[in-house]
């Protein structure tokens, strides 16, 4: 059985829609609009999954489905994990990702990879 999805469609002008539980930086938003140049899938689920010392990371994945504009789930299990919580994307010398600023964090592992809430 598949777990259930809270979808949220998201067209590129209105990432702000999102705002109320759940924000998503301007960088973080170009890099997500340069999806819609490649080929599918243009849907990502952000979770949570069990991992690390602290207990629980961040998840990003793909999930194929027809559509002209970018989608961001929430998957149901990590919504209260991630509330008011702002992604954004990182550049860097040693490599880019999604990077999560989450108040709701009480532990953190000292790689920074897992978070307890």
């Amino acid at each position: 059985m598949h777990p259930q999805i809270l979808s949220i469609p998201i067209s590129l002008p209105s990432f702000t829609d999102l705002h109320s539980f759940y924000d998503i930086d301007p960088k973080a938003i170009d890099h997500l609009s340069t999806l819609l140049d490649g080929p599918q899938p243009k849907l990502i689920r952000i979770g949570v999954k069990n991992k690390g010392c602290a207990g629980m990371a961040y998840n990003l994945d793909y999930v194929n489905q027809l559509g002209q504009e970018i989608k961001v789930l929430i998957d149901s299990r990590a919504l209260f994990s991630i509330i008011g919580s702002t992604m954004d994307w990182q550049e860097s010398k040693l490599g880019n990702k999604f990077v999560f600023d989450n108040p709701n964090i009480k532990e953190e592992c000292g790689c920074g990879e897992s978070f307890l809430v």
